[in-house]
């Protein structure tokens, strides 16, 4: 049994912050009804909704705040779209063709995968900024993600290339 109080206060407040991130962390999105969305971010919905085939409904907190997400399908790919409870679009993410991007960022994609492959690719825009993600599985079998600008330069967090999987 561990007792808080014998412990170093060093650790004690180590642990504070590995629980405080665990909880943070396991903030888990939860599946809702349209009746459930707030009457400005259901009319955003219907909005972005038309011609397409609504998959389902998050909602989740992040930093604090309600984020709303609507995921789609339009012509048989993904559009999921963020949105705050005010109905104002945060983000849009949406499965594309790699013929569809600009040159240069096709061009970066394609030299970071090299001899692996692109196993998936989708634009992403937020603030009117449009960036490029792929997820590219290289020929050692480990998982990459590389996030580019339409110029084919390294766009939003660091690093703009990361593995997902060793």
């Amino acid at each position: 049994m561990c007792y808080i109080g014998a412990m170093n206060p060093s650790k004690v407040s180590f642990l504070a912050v590995v629980l405080l991130l665990a909880a943070t962390a396991n903030a888990a999105e939860e599946r809702i009804n349209q009746s459930a969305l707030p009457a400005a971010v259901r009319k955003t919905v219907a909005e972005q909704a038309k011609g397409a085939a609504v998959r389902g409904l998050l909602k989740e907190t992040v930093n604090g705040n309600t984020v709303y997400e609507a995921e789609l399908s339009v012509n048989g790919r993904n559009k999921d779209i963020s949105i705050d409870s005010n109905g104002a679009i945060l983000e849009i993410e949406e499965a594309v063709d790699m013929a569809a991007i600009p040159a240069a960022a096709k061009a970066a994609i394609g030299k970071a995968a090299g001899e692996g492959r692109i196993v998936s690719l989708e634009s992403s825009t937020k603030g009117g900024v449009v960036a490029y993600d792929a997820d590219i599985k290289t020929p050692a079998g480990k998982m990459i993600e590389v996030r580019v600008d339409a110029d084919g330069k390294p766009a939003g967090k660091a690093p703009s290339y990361r593995v997902l999987t060793t």
